[in-house]
């Protein structure tokens, strides 16, 4: 048996073990209840797709807490839980906005902030020039705030409060100021990073072939 044969085995079971990780299944669980929550919201079925979200809701602050917990922090579960978080928050703008329950340009102005920083991001990890893309303080602001506002919008459908309303229009105007910005500051720091990794690199001293 080669060697690529050997690694290829051992890379498997590893993805396996991480996996079967308890806070990896969690977010797992995370992810499989996200279609029947879409469902539910084009249904108009607003108690259960409530249900389903503090199901997604408990299962995400519980998976980092068992994590700690069980010493079961993995490599994967590092990529696994901000992509199951991201799907949900945007997936939820989305069909929101679909259903006439948050306004388009919110809708908007999030999806472009998010794909914006993906393609930098993937721009400069394709071409070695960063290698890792840590959130920025703005950026931890503004998906705080769109987890609140979701949850209120939900709750709003489902319960009739004296205040919630204006509750709902005040978070859905902070998402909306907080999106660009949040996307400018990250667009701001990734940019001074650059400037001080290029001429690093172009400083650094050439060895001939066969040094």
């Amino acid at each position: 048996m080669g060697y690529h044969s050997i690694f290829g085995q051992t890379s498997d079971v590893t993805t396996l073990r991480q996996l079967g990780a308890v806070p990896n299944m969690l977010t797992m669980l995370r992810l499989f209840t996200l279609p029947f929550l879409v469902i539910e919201i084009l249904d108009n079925h607003w108690k259960l797709a409530f249900a389903l979200l503090w199901i997604a809701g408990i299962s995400d602050a519980l998976d980092g807490l068992l994590a700690r917990l069980l010493k079961q922090k993995t490599t994967l579960g590092q990529y696994l839980d901000p992509i199951a978080d991201k799907a949900l928050l945007s997936t939820l703008f989305l069909v929101l906005a679909h259903v006439n329950v948050i306004p388009r340009y919110v809708t908007v102005l999030v999806f472009s902030r998010d794909l914006g920083i993906l393609l930098i991001s993937s721009l400069l990890y394709v071409t070695n020039i960063l290698r890792d893309f840590p959130p920025s303080w703005l950026g931890k602001v503004s998906t705080a705030v769109q987890i609140v506002t979701v949850l209120i919008v939900m709750t709003a459908q489902v319960f009739r409060g004296a205040h919630l309303p204006e509750i709902r229009h005040m978070l859905l105007q902070c998402v909306a100021v907080l999106a660009p910005l949040s996307a400018a500051q990250y667009a701001w720091i990734t940019l001074r990073r650059v400037q001080t990794q290029v001429p690093a690199a172009a400083e650094a001293p050439v060895l001939p072939p066969d040094a």
